[in-house]
Protein backbone atom coordinates (compact mmCIF):
# COMPACT_ATOMS: atom_id res chain seq x y z
CA UNK A 1 0.00 0.00 0.00
CA UNK A 2 1.33 3.54 -1.32
CA UNK A 3 0.26 6.75 0.41
CA UNK A 4 0.93 10.60 -0.46
CA UNK A 5 1.79 13.06 0.97
CA UNK A 6 0.22 16.67 0.34
CA UNK A 7 2.13 20.15 1.17
CA UNK A 8 -0.16 21.80 4.18
CA UNK A 9 -0.09 25.13 4.39
CA UNK A 10 0.69 27.34 7.43
CA UNK A 11 -1.52 29.98 9.25
CA UNK A 12 0.27 33.53 10.26
CA UNK A 13 0.90 31.83 13.84
CA UNK A 14 2.04 28.40 12.72
CA UNK A 15 -0.58 26.52 12.65
CA UNK A 16 -1.77 24.18 9.86
CA UNK A 17 -4.64 24.42 7.57
CA UNK A 18 -6.14 21.42 6.30
CA UNK A 19 -8.83 20.94 3.99
CA UNK A 20 -11.86 19.49 3.66
CA UNK A 21 -12.64 17.41 0.16
CA UNK A 22 -16.25 16.55 0.00
CA UNK A 23 -17.46 13.19 -2.42
CA UNK A 24 -16.69 14.41 -6.06
CA UNK A 25 -19.87 12.21 -6.94
CA UNK A 26 -22.07 13.81 -4.44
CA UNK A 27 -24.85 15.61 -5.95
CA UNK A 28 -26.15 18.99 -4.77
CA UNK A 29 -29.21 20.75 -5.56
CA UNK A 30 -27.44 24.22 -7.08
CA UNK A 31 -25.46 21.56 -9.14
CA UNK A 32 -21.86 22.82 -8.02
CA UNK A 33 -19.43 21.24 -5.81
CA UNK A 34 -18.15 23.00 -2.84
CA UNK A 35 -15.33 22.65 -0.46
CA UNK A 36 -12.20 21.43 -2.65
CA UNK A 37 -8.81 23.03 -2.14
CA UNK A 38 -7.90 23.52 -5.45
CA UNK A 39 -4.11 23.11 -6.99
CA UNK A 40 -1.70 25.98 -7.55
CA UNK A 41 -3.01 27.59 -11.11
CA UNK A 42 -0.21 26.38 -13.32
CA UNK A 43 -0.23 29.46 -15.63
CA UNK A 44 0.88 31.72 -12.79
CA UNK A 45 4.50 30.77 -13.11
CA UNK A 46 3.98 30.78 -16.71
CA UNK A 47 2.68 33.59 -17.24
CA UNK A 48 5.27 35.57 -15.04
CA UNK A 49 8.15 33.28 -17.32
CA UNK A 50 6.38 35.58 -20.25
CA UNK A 51 6.60 38.62 -18.09
CA UNK A 52 10.12 38.10 -17.10
CA UNK A 53 11.19 37.64 -20.65
CA UNK A 54 9.19 41.00 -21.89
CA UNK A 55 11.55 42.41 -18.85
CA UNK A 56 14.74 40.92 -20.36
CA UNK A 57 13.59 42.80 -23.94
CA UNK A 58 13.01 45.85 -22.21
CA UNK A 59 16.82 45.94 -21.40
CA UNK A 60 18.26 44.38 -23.58
CA UNK A 61 16.85 47.14 -26.04
CA UNK A 62 18.28 50.32 -23.05
CA UNK A 63 21.91 48.29 -23.11
CA UNK A 64 21.39 48.52 -26.98
CA UNK A 65 21.01 52.14 -26.88
CA UNK A 66 23.48 52.96 -24.21
CA UNK A 67 26.26 51.15 -26.22
CA UNK A 68 25.12 53.10 -29.18
CA UNK A 69 24.53 56.52 -27.62
CA UNK A 70 26.86 56.13 -24.68
CA UNK A 71 30.09 57.86 -26.03
CA UNK A 72 27.82 61.16 -27.51
CA UNK A 73 29.27 63.05 -24.52
CA UNK A 74 28.62 66.28 -26.70
CA UNK A 75 31.35 68.28 -25.16
CA UNK A 76 30.18 67.65 -22.06
CA UNK A 77 31.09 65.19 -19.00
CA UNK A 78 31.95 61.77 -19.11
CA UNK A 79 31.86 59.01 -17.01
CA UNK A 80 34.97 59.72 -15.57
CA UNK A 81 34.06 63.10 -14.86
CA UNK A 82 31.05 61.36 -12.88
CA UNK A 83 30.64 58.19 -11.76
CA UNK A 84 31.97 57.81 -7.89
CA UNK A 85 32.91 53.68 -8.46
CA UNK A 86 33.59 53.49 -4.15
CA UNK A 87 29.84 54.96 -3.71
CA UNK A 88 28.48 52.70 -6.57
CA UNK A 89 30.35 49.57 -4.94
CA UNK A 90 28.64 50.10 -2.08
CA UNK A 91 25.14 50.01 -3.26
CA UNK A 92 26.28 47.14 -5.57
CA UNK A 93 26.73 45.15 -2.02
CA UNK A 94 23.07 46.83 -0.96
CA UNK A 95 21.41 44.73 -3.58
CA UNK A 96 23.81 41.91 -3.86
CA UNK A 97 22.63 41.24 0.37
CA UNK A 98 19.02 42.34 -0.22
CA UNK A 99 19.49 38.60 -2.66
CA UNK A 100 21.24 37.04 -0.26
CA UNK A 101 18.71 38.00 2.40
CA UNK A 102 15.47 37.11 -0.34
CA UNK A 103 17.43 33.82 0.21
CA UNK A 104 16.87 32.95 3.46
CA UNK A 105 13.50 34.40 3.23
CA UNK A 106 12.51 31.29 1.14
CA UNK A 107 14.52 29.01 3.28
CA UNK A 108 12.02 29.86 6.14
CA UNK A 109 9.23 29.87 4.04
CA UNK A 110 10.19 26.00 2.99
CA UNK A 111 10.23 25.11 6.83
CA UNK A 112 6.68 26.88 7.19
CA UNK A 113 8.47 29.77 9.88
CA UNK A 114 5.80 32.44 8.99
CA UNK A 115 8.06 34.85 11.25
CA UNK A 116 11.25 34.13 9.94
CA UNK A 117 10.18 34.43 6.29
CA UNK A 118 8.44 37.67 7.04
CA UNK A 119 11.38 38.88 8.96
CA UNK A 120 14.00 38.26 6.37
CA UNK A 121 11.98 39.67 3.78
CA UNK A 122 11.84 43.04 6.11
CA UNK A 123 15.48 42.49 5.74
CA UNK A 124 15.77 42.62 2.07
CA UNK A 125 13.05 45.33 2.16
CA UNK A 126 15.67 47.41 4.20
CA UNK A 127 18.59 47.05 1.35
CA UNK A 128 16.48 47.60 -1.29
CA UNK A 129 15.33 51.26 0.87
CA UNK A 130 19.25 51.89 1.15
CA UNK A 131 20.30 50.85 -2.52
CA UNK A 132 17.49 53.24 -3.79
CA UNK A 133 18.43 56.03 -1.15
CA UNK A 134 21.99 55.80 -2.77
CA UNK A 135 20.61 55.58 -6.00
CA UNK A 136 18.84 58.90 -5.78
CA UNK A 137 21.74 60.68 -4.27
CA UNK A 138 23.60 60.12 -7.52
CA UNK A 139 21.11 61.13 -9.39
CA UNK A 140 20.62 64.35 -7.24
CA UNK A 141 24.20 65.12 -7.28
CA UNK A 142 24.71 64.52 -11.12
CA UNK A 143 21.58 67.20 -11.76
CA UNK A 144 23.01 69.91 -9.32
CA UNK A 145 27.01 69.68 -11.37
CA UNK A 146 24.70 70.10 -14.19
CA UNK A 147 24.64 66.45 -15.69
CA UNK A 148 20.63 66.49 -16.78
CA UNK A 149 19.67 64.01 -19.17
CA UNK A 150 19.14 66.90 -21.35
CA UNK A 151 22.64 67.30 -21.74
CA UNK A 152 24.26 64.89 -23.65
CA UNK A 153 23.08 61.46 -25.61
CA UNK A 154 25.27 59.56 -22.87
CA UNK A 155 23.27 61.11 -19.99
CA UNK A 156 20.03 60.84 -21.26
CA UNK A 157 20.88 56.94 -22.17
CA UNK A 158 22.49 56.52 -18.68
CA UNK A 159 19.28 57.68 -17.15
CA UNK A 160 16.93 55.66 -18.78
CA UNK A 161 18.71 52.86 -18.28
CA UNK A 162 19.72 53.30 -14.61
CA UNK A 163 16.30 55.19 -13.74
CA UNK A 164 14.42 51.88 -15.72
CA UNK A 165 16.31 49.39 -12.93
CA UNK A 166 15.08 51.44 -10.05
CA UNK A 167 11.73 51.90 -11.29
CA UNK A 168 11.63 48.18 -10.47
CA UNK A 169 13.30 47.90 -7.69
CA UNK A 170 10.65 50.29 -6.21
CA UNK A 171 7.73 48.17 -7.69
CA UNK A 172 9.82 44.60 -6.58
CA UNK A 173 9.79 46.93 -2.78
CA UNK A 174 6.10 47.53 -2.93
CA UNK A 175 5.42 43.71 -3.98
CA UNK A 176 7.59 42.99 -1.22
CA UNK A 177 5.83 44.53 1.59
CA UNK A 178 2.10 43.72 0.43
CA UNK A 179 3.24 40.19 0.56
CA UNK A 180 4.24 40.53 3.88
CA UNK A 181 0.53 42.08 5.02
CA UNK A 182 -0.25 39.01 3.27
CA UNK A 183 1.76 36.37 5.72
CA UNK A 184 0.73 38.46 8.57
CA UNK A 185 -2.58 37.51 7.62
CA UNK A 186 -2.65 34.43 5.86
CA UNK A 187 0.31 32.25 6.59
CA UNK A 188 2.03 30.45 4.32
CA UNK A 189 -0.50 29.54 2.26
CA UNK A 190 -0.67 27.89 -1.23
CA UNK A 191 -1.33 31.22 -2.98
CA UNK A 192 1.20 33.11 -0.49
CA UNK A 193 3.85 30.57 -1.27
CA UNK A 194 3.42 31.32 -5.31
CA UNK A 195 3.68 34.87 -4.75
CA UNK A 196 7.21 34.29 -3.04
CA UNK A 197 8.14 32.53 -5.85
CA UNK A 198 7.32 34.98 -7.97
CA UNK A 199 8.62 37.58 -6.13
CA UNK A 200 12.04 35.92 -5.94
CA UNK A 201 12.46 35.22 -9.21
CA UNK A 202 12.06 39.33 -10.00
CA UNK A 203 14.35 40.19 -7.29
CA UNK A 204 16.94 37.95 -8.29
CA UNK A 205 16.46 39.36 -11.81
CA UNK A 206 16.74 42.55 -10.63
CA UNK A 207 19.85 41.70 -8.93
CA UNK A 208 21.14 40.16 -12.16
CA UNK A 209 20.57 43.16 -14.51
CA UNK A 210 22.23 45.37 -12.20
CA UNK A 211 25.49 43.22 -12.05
CA UNK A 212 25.44 43.97 -15.85
CA UNK A 213 24.48 47.65 -15.24
CA UNK A 214 27.50 48.14 -13.14
CA UNK A 215 29.76 46.37 -15.27
CA UNK A 216 28.58 47.62 -18.82
CA UNK A 217 28.16 51.26 -17.35
CA UNK A 218 29.52 51.89 -14.25
CA UNK A 219 33.00 49.52 -15.07
CA UNK A 220 33.80 50.08 -18.45
CA UNK A 221 32.77 53.85 -18.47
CA UNK A 222 35.34 54.53 -15.87
CA UNK A 223 38.40 51.81 -16.66
CA UNK A 224 37.20 51.40 -20.25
Amino acid sequence: MTSTTAFTPIGPNGERIYYVAEDPHAHHGDGHAHGYAHSPNNTTGLGFWVYLMTDCLIFAILFAMYAILGRNYAAGPSPVDLFELPLILVNTFMLLFSSITFGFAMLQSYKGNVKGTINWLLVTAAFGLAFLAIELYEFHHLIHVGATPYRSAFLSSFFTLVGTHGLHVTFGIIWLLTLVFQLRKHGLIEANNRRLMCLSMFWHFLDLIWICVFSFVYLMGVLG
